[in-house]
């Protein structure tokens, strides 16, 4: 970043800005983006220079380069924010982030506690985010991602003993208060004894309180500490003043009176109600503590000697052999190299049958092995582990922001200061109304407004939701990337499903085949043909021979578009379609062609197999539908979704599985730019689209759809643009989803009702509203109670989530 005339020069890192052309065309981007004074694509450097007069163009100028297709070098982090206590804190935090010199975007979630930000390394770093955080009294954990986990759960554990010890000292310290304020006033020496009990509430156990609202003051803001602080601080220097010159109030005909219980009990209440909310935030994220304890510490690496070393798992690296034993947990993905066992994968798909696990299979880090015992060649190690993948996605997920928690930001973040504003305003009308206690009830009415009014409520109605909905859904083998997908995935009505490895197995495999005379040397001689060939449905053909032994052959040749040809004790041997049959004279007994007949008119491919004089036998392979497939897709109806499958293949495969799974919309012979254009035609007709795919020809309808969601067996490509992604590739987990969703949302909007009522009732009876009526008047010891119980009744709502089926 550079200075011109009181004008600033930054300069955006470019990414696939090749040549003149590439240039010209983000040149006319960034000239459509107001603010932008000057702007030019330094090719050499590979940057855009553009001249602003105000940073916050940054983010704009950062999208219209990506909507153009090309890429801005930014650093995507989550750090922990240390010393929130309200939706008030994260909008503070937030906003101080977002205006940071070099931040494309911001958002902090009260909720998990953390902050995710994009920025430009070349304009600022972890340093000073933690810098400009500190300065409005919170603090950012910028440790490694190795530690920062251990760190933070470290800081947690001491912050929630703390907060017990506290909890415990204050409600000891405010009953005996209580009872004395309640039921023994007239007792000798009752506001002195109340007086001692009282302070250290105030003073100690409450003393974080004052310390952040004066940290927010100096700030000029304000959050649910500047109300706790206000409310009992005045309540407690209005009773000291009280206690020490009664006569002040006797000299007016009125009566001194104290309230020492409630600047107690509102701290106690509020401290108490803090720490249920703590215990049952925990419970929130227990899906990503279980993910976590997946891992086990330590793994067996095999030496280059053969010898068995002990070793932790951050010192495995890529390459290793690692032995697995019966019952132990496999620590990084790799590939088995000897031995066999059955392999628990419930914790990543959330299918609860073992899968055996072979020679070449892939294994992950997390699953659980059985019985068996096996070594392994390490693959991927670390944070590229399916595992720490998994980990990290439901993390950035439950740190996302659902689009209504953009409202509820909005609203948390002026709250505060409307509150005080009633506050005022209430001891204003009692001071004029209230006759000779104006005085005295308006500042009790003002004390209760203050306690009643703090937005804890608000702020954790929707991360709490989201954070409980990913959480399950990474259980059940379902990973939801964020919580826009989350909350979107309710609304779709009409469903794209790619056929091949999404509603069939996407491995071919021999479903029937026909001997003329069964040779077990012709058997022989086909295994040998097909574990030479390398066309794709050889490898159906050989899995199904498994138990013949291969043979000797000569002349292997591979004829294009036909089938291969090889030679065998003097004999030549062909496997391929029925053109290969025809050019080289070989009949075909009736049986066998009548057989072939049937298999084709039910879309299966056909494969002969024939000596120099006649067809031995004829094979019918298939891309088998999934067990699962025909009922995911007759729930996903009854839903009242529309169904449409789009597959590559040919007409007649196409039909045949759209007739067995009961879909009604399909299309053959689609082009993967086809697919995407077919979702733009139902978004256009007001459908919200959600697009199922696997493989690289689906990520462009996956990108272009509402809702996108990847077969976890599929093409990282696919998973990386989805924002679903099923793990073990079942369609019924679809519907569950969906399920999901609704549940999620309903919560959400049941959190969001009892929190905004809970302030439109509390705050007008705080005030006094029904005193006029029936003489009614909110005690604030009763105002710090119900405060306490709105958060933890959100809180508890959302875990309710958690017990749903």
């Amino acid at each position: 970043m550079a200075t011109n005339n009181n004008k600033e020069i930054i300069y955006l890192p470019l990414e696939e800005v090749e040549s003149e052309h590439c240039a010209l065309i983000v040149e006319k981007g960034l000239a459509q983006v107001k603010g932008i004074e000057t702007h030019k694509v330094e090719l050499n450097n590979r940057r855009a220079a553009i001249t602003v007069n105000n940073e916050e163009v940054i983010p704009e100028a950062v999208k219209a380069i990506k909507d153009l297709g090309y890429g801005v070098t930014t650093v995507k982090n989550t750090f922990p924010v240390l010393g929130m206590t309200c939706a008030s804190c994260a909008a503070s935090a937030e906003s101080i982030v977002t205006y940071e010199p070099g931040v494309v975007n911001a958002t902090v979630n009260f909720a998990t506690g953390n902050l995710t930000v994009e920025y430009l390394p070349n304009m600022t770093n972890a340093s000073k985010l933690q810098k400009a955080v500190q300065g409005v009294g919170y603090d950012l954990l910028i440790e490694d991602e190795t530690t920062q986990q251990e760190t933070l759960e470290a800081i947690h554990e001491k912050k929630f003993k703390q907060l017990k010890s506290k909890t415990t000292w204050a409600v000891i310290l405010s009953l005996p208060v209580v009872v004395i304020g309640m039921f023994l006033m007239n007792i000798p020496y009752a506001d002195l004894i109340m007086w001692i009990f009282s302070t250290p509430v105030v003073v100690w156990l409450g003393k974080d309180f004052y310390v952040n609202a004066w940290k927010q003051a100096k700030h000029r803001s304000a959050n649910m500490d500047t109300l706790v602080a206000l409310s009992t601080g005045i309540a407690y220097i209005f009773s000291v003043f009280n206690m020490l010159f009664p006569e002040f109030w006797e000299a007016r005909g009125l009566e001194a009176h104290v309230y020492f219980e409630a600047a107690a009990v509102i701290i106690a209440f509020i401290l108490l109600g803090k720490l249920l909310e703590e215990k049952a935030k925990g419970n929130t994220s227990s899906a990503i503590k279980k993910l976590m304890g997946l891992q086990p510490k330590t793994v067996v690496v095999i030496q280059t000697d053969g010898t068995e070393k002990q070793t932790a798992v951050e010192d495995v690296h890529t390459g290793n052999t690692v032995l697995v034993k019966p019952g132990e947990k496999i620590a990084v993905d790799g590939i088995v190299t000897t031995g066999e066992s059955y392999v628990d994968e419930s914790m990543l798909s959330g299918e609860p049958v073992p899968v055996l696990k072979k020679e070449n299979e892939k294994v992950f880090a997390g699953t659980i092995n059985q019985k068996g015992s096996f070594q392994f060649k390490a693959v991927k190690v670390g944070k590229e582990t399916m595992l720490a993948q998994i980990i990290k996605m439901v993390q950035d997920a439950q740190g996302s922001k659902a689009p209504v928690q953009k409202l509820v930001d909005k609203i948390a973040g002026i709250f505060v200061p409307v509150v005080i504003g009633i506050a005022i305003l209430t001891f204003a009308l009692w001071l004029i109304l209230g006759g000779d206690s104006g005085i005295v009830q308006g500042l009790l009415a003002a004390i209760t407004v203050l306690v009643i009014a703090c937005p804890c409520a608000l702020g954790l109605a929707t991360p709490t939701a989201i954070m409980v909905g990913v959480g399950k859904g990474a259980e059940k083998g379902i990973l939801i990337k964020d919580a826009e997908s989350l909350e979107l995935a309710k609304k779709v009505n009409a469903i794209i499903l790619d056929k091949t490895g999404t509603i069939t197995e996407g491995r071919p495999q021999v479903t029937d085949i026909y001997w003329l005379n069964n040779d077990a040397t012709a058997k022989n001689v086909l295994l040998s043909i097909e574990k030479k060939s390398e066309h794709p449905l050889a490898e159906a053909v050989v899995k199904h021979l498994g138990d013949a032994t291969t043979t000797t052959l000569t002349g292997f040749d591979s004829i294009t578009g036909k089938g291969v040809k090889a030679n065998h004790n003097d004999d030549t041997y062909f496997v391929g379609n029925k053109k290969l049959l025809a050019e080289n004279h070989i009949t075909i007994a009736h049986e066998l062609s009548a057989q072939a007949d049937l298999w084709s008119k039910q879309a299966k491919t056909v494969i002969w197999f024939a000596n120099s004089k006649q067809a031995l036998s004829v094979l019918a392979i298939s891309d088998k539908i999934k067990d699962t497939s025909v009922n995911a897709i007759k729930e996903l109806q009854a839903m009242g979704i529309e169904l449409y499958m789009l597959t590559g293949d040919n007409e007649a495969t196409a039909k045949s599985i759209a007739e067995e799974t009961g879909i009604k919309h399909y299309k053959a012979e689609v082009l993967p730019q086809h697919k995407a254009d077919f979702v733009k035609d139902l978004q256009q007709q007001g459908r919200t689209v959600a697009m199922v795919g696997d493989g690289i020809n689906d990520s462009t309808a996956l990108a272009t759809a509402d809702v996108s969601i990847a077969m976890g067996k599929g093409s990282d490509i696919a998973m990386d643009v989805a924002k679903m992604t099923i793990i073990s590739s079942d369609l019924s987990k679809i519907p569950q989803a969906i399920k999901l969703s609704k549940q999620t949302v309903a919560t959400i909007k049941q959190n969001l009702f009892w929190a905004f009522i809970y302030n439109l009732i509390g705050i007008p009876i705080a005030a006094g509203i029904l005193y006029p009526v029936n003489g009614f008047l909110l005690n604030p010891m009763i105002a710090g109670a119900a405060m306490a119980m709105s958060s933890l009744s959100v809180v508890t709502n959302s875990l309710r989530l958690k017990w749903k089926k």
